[in-house]
């Protein structure tokens, strides 16, 4: 069986956008490894009993399925040793993609949550506004209100990349590793989804973002930004 990888997507299935999906497209792009994208969509539950989970992404390498970003990471670096994504870095690699879960994401989501429920279809929109209303405490459109302005809020939350970004190229030195996955996969997300302009050209990060967009011969970039 060939190597799938089930990825959110909303209406159109050729622009995934979950940033943990980009999580581990660019892993296995850094190992050197093809898999197909499997589209899946927030309600499609059902379709990922076989992983006895119900969230992507999901990796399906042979008889082999392994539900969950992290562990997909884990797994390409013990079955595929060369090019680590992880190695002894590891710990302090999951402090980074811990940020990233809790405080980088937290603060996007509140920037770019409107904007997504546009790019599904039903029963996803319906599904997503509900569960998405509940979860922030507001309509979606009001949590996302006045975003232009809470932006300089947000560059100010980015220093502690840019602070890292002096030491190289990558935040993994002279080449990326999956701390640099993690935390561009937050972009690439906000990037898919939203029109907003997150980091200016001049800021420093920009160039690192450029850098991410261009690998593996311009895997991400060539998922169109929301136009």
């Amino acid at each position: 069986m060939a190597r799938q990888l089930y990825e959110l997507v909303g209406r159109d299935p050729a622009r995934p956008f979950s940033p943990y999906c980009w999580r581990a497209r660019m892993a296995l792009a850094h190992k050197g490894l093809d898999a197909a994208c499997i589209p899946w969509r927030f309600t499609e539950t059902d379709r990922l009993a076989f992983a006895r989970h119900d969230k992507v992404p999901v990796l399906v390498d042979g008889d082999t399925v392994v539900a969950d970003s992290w562990a997909i990471a884990e797994y390409l670096d013990r079955t595929c040793p060369e090019a680590p994504l992880l190695g002894a870095a590891a710990p302090h690699i999951r402090l980074i993609a811990a940020w990233v879960d809790h405080t980088l994401h937290g603060a996007l989501i509140r920037l770019v949550v409107s904007d997504i429920f546009t790019l599904l279809d039903e029963p996803a929109a319906s599904y997503f506004r509900a569960s998405r209303e509940a979860r922030l405490g507001a309509r979606l459109e009001a949590v996302t209100a006045d975003r232009e302005g809470r932006l300089p809020a947000f560059r100010t939350l980015l220093q502690p990349l840019r602070v890292a970004l002096r030491a190289g190229p990558f935040l993994g030195g002279a080449a990326p590793d999956y701390a640099d996955y993690a935390v561009f996969g937050a972009f690439q997300w906000a990037r898919v989804v939203s029109k907003l302009v997150l980091v200016e050209d001049v800021d420093p990060i920009h160039p690192w973002l450029e850098r991410m967009l261009g690998l593996f011969g311009g895997l991400a970039g060539a998922v169109p930004a929301r136009g």
